[in-house]
């Protein structure tokens, strides 16, 4: 059996080109001992891919050179030498960016077939849901009746914070880029104030006007994924003793000259503002109550799985570069099914 995989060639500079990637076809031998083979059927791409793309120290190794990238996927098992899978498995593993492949059983985890729909499982009850939840739960401590300002709202990430946010019982106000956008974040998000940041002159006005909208003065949670203008429009706008829970900052990552800084970061200090960022990975032991409650507001009608599709492994650097153009609503994924 032959596979197709995507290699990094090159350490790319700046925004990532054609030319820092390849498609390589390998031969995908019969498993072998305490091995199981699988065939994705969806992965996922993320902006912190682009982290991985260079060689700076990071919290996780960046991507080898002429070999294959790693990245989320849901594949189904299709030989095992491990009696753990058996053939029809559904599996998790972060082996993207490869059609088949071959791996020890401690690679995978299993998937519940008839939990949730497969891709679930890369967006609200994956590893976005799982960040999203920890940021807003335990990051941020959010409380019923609090005012939660989400910056790429209609992101893999955005989107969810948003829902949790909204079934805790809270006031949810959304940012995100161009009014296909924002028609998501009011109609299917159903957040209670959407914010187009490409059509607001200055988006600190725009966000205190979408405050007094909802009859807030303020917000005490800001779910951080963007940066530079963002994060001083919050700042601006915070309560006292507001908490920002910083999951990511896609408008810095292809920057190589100065970072855009907020101008009015001693407002952290004056307004006593609790700032963390946080990484996903060092929040696993969440994963089950996520799971357990994302699986009964799904269950509720409540949980919308935000989903751009791309058909192919050959369309797997147009979704990633998609990522930086404003392109994608949802979380990005990868179809294997053809």
């Amino acid at each position: 059996m032959q596979s197709r995989e995507i290699h990094l060639k090159r350490r790319p500079i700046g925004t990532p080109v054609a030319e820092d990637f390849a498609m390589v076809t390998v031969d995908a031998p019969p498993p072998g001992p305490g091995e199981v083979q699988v065939r994705n059927l969806w992965m996922a791409v993320d902006p912190a891919m682009r982290g991985r793309m260079s060689d700076a120290k990071s919290y996780v190794p960046p991507f080898a050179l002429d070999a294959p990238m790693e990245g989320p996927a849901i594949g189904e098992v299709i030989a095992s030498n491990d009696p753990a899978f058996a053939p029809g498995d559904l599996v998790f593993s972060r082996l993207g960016w490869r059609e088949v492949f071959n791996a020890p059983a401690s690679a995978l985890q299993q998937r519940d077939r008839s939990a949730l729909p497969t891709q679930a499982w890369l967006c609200f009850a994956g590893m976005p849901g799982l960040t999203a939840y920890a940021g807003l739960m335990r990051i941020a401590r959010l409380r019923p009746d609090e005012v939660v300002f989400v910056s790429a709202a209609s992101g893999a990430v955005g989107s969810i914070a948003c829902q949790i946010a909204r079934n805790i019982g809270c006031k949810v106000i959304g940012s995100a880029g161009g009014p296909e956008k924002t028609a998501f974040l009011r109609d299917v998000l159903k957040v209670d104030a959407a914010i187009d940041y490409k059509a607001e002159p200055n988006l600190t006005k725009a966000l205190a006007r979408e405050v007094k909208a909802i009859g807030a003065t303020g917000i005490d949670v800001y779910f951080e994924n963007v940066g530079g203008d963002h994060l001083q429009a919050a700042l601006s706008l915070a309560h006292n003793f507001a908490r920002f829970a910083v999951c990511g900052m896609i408008s810095q990552y292809n920057v190589t000259d100065a970072p855009v800084v907020p101008r009015n970061l001693t407002m952290i200090m004056t307004k006593r503002i609790r700032m963390e960022g946080f990484i996903a990975l060092d929040h696993m032991d969440l994963e089950s109550e996520m799971v357990e409650r994302m699986t009964a507001w799904n269950a509720a009608g409540q949980m919308a799985s935000a989903e751009t599709v791309y058909e192919g492994i050959d369309k797997a650097l147009d979704a990633f570069w998609g990522l930086f153009t404003g392109a994608n609503i949802g979380r990005t994924l990868v179809g294997f099914l053809g």
